[in-house]
């Protein structure tokens, strides 16, 4: 036992020995009581790490290999406040578990992290990015940055809080700009979607947009181009193309800005297109100019 992990509560113990295991994975270790006490018993993960304690951890193949394995890094940091964190999420990592498992995830992969750098507080995502899409993801440090962000995301783009800028690749020819409005079913309600969209780029085939939401609602990008008869390229569930090259879906988001609560100053990250998202685009004819590189709001 370390003089520096006396006094941890058992999960963070567990974080500081094995840093490489996903956070849900040593939950799911204590939950099934496979965690013990050096008489056998079974810990609780309210249980608090005494001097002299000597903690039982499973002999396992999978738990043999985290231990060997350096931490693996959480996601690019785009910036970072006392009260603010935004990272780049890949495409494929969920923002966090699903009810019904576990799963590797952003907020799991980032809590693990600031526990290993030795801070611990509340950390929690203030929006969602789909699992399939990547792109910069706010999140809060502690009760209060979580509470005032959420106030902020809730008073919506539409009042000029916040900025979200997508890049997405759509079937067809798609000229212009304009603006995609109508009702989405959102939770079993019918809710009013805005999204505004200009062509960066275009063939006969393929047309790659840039796209501001006014509103949030669940697939509002992916729902209000498909109906529009645009699917986006790689969305198997609105029936876009797929190509065996793409493999992803392409939606990225390119910008945030947001007037920050705590200092009044504006914050504005760029994420820029991944290289398997850029790649394609060149292959499809459609690749971003060099005026369209930074990006800029989108209404007419």
């Amino acid at each position: 036992m370390l003089s520096e992990e006396e006094g941890l509560p058992l999960e963070q113990f567990l974080v500081c020995r094995i840093p490489a295991a996903p956070l849900g994975y040593l939950r799911q270790l204590i939950k099934k009581g496979k965690i013990t006490s050096a008489c056998g018993n079974k810990l609780a993960g309210v249980y608090v790490v005494q001097k002299g304690d000597q903690i039982g951890i499973p002999d396992s193949d999978r738990l043999n290999q985290l231990r060997r394995q350096k931490p693996q890094p959480a996601c690019d940091i785009l910036y970072e406040s006392r009260e603010i964190l935004i990272v780049a999420k890949p495409a494929g990592l969920a923002v966090h578990a699903t009810q019904d498992r576990q799963q590797d995830n952003l907020t799991d992969r980032l809590r693990t992290e600031f526990k290993q750098r030795g801070e611990f507080f509340q950390l929690a995502p203030i929006h969602r990015l789909d699992q399939e899409t990547s792109g910069p993801v706010l999140f809060g440090k502690g009760k209060k940055s979580c509470s005032a962000l959420g106030r902020m995301f809730m008073a919506g783009a539409g009042a000029g809080a916040v900025t979200k800028l997508y890049l997405a690749l759509v079937a067809g020819e798609f000229k212009g700009r304009g603006t995609l409005q109508g009702e989405l079913s959102a939770k079993g309600k019918r809710k009013q979607a805005v999204t505004d969209y200009r062509c960066l780029a275009g063939t006969t085939e393929a047309t790659l947009l840039e796209l501001q939401l006014s509103t949030g609602r669940q697939h509002q990008i992916r729902q209000q181009l498909a109906s529009a008869g645009h699917p986006l390229f790689g969305d198997r569930r609105y029936r876009g193309p797929c190509p065996a090259k793409l493999g992803r879906l392409f939606l990225h988001g390119r910008h945030l800005a947001f007037a920050d609560p705590f200092s009044d100053a504006m914050i504005a990250v760029n994420c820029p297109l991944p290289e398997e998202l850029s790649a394609f685009s060149r292959a499809c004819g459609v690749g971003l100019a060099s005026s369209h590189q930074q990006p800029c709001r989108v209404p007419s």
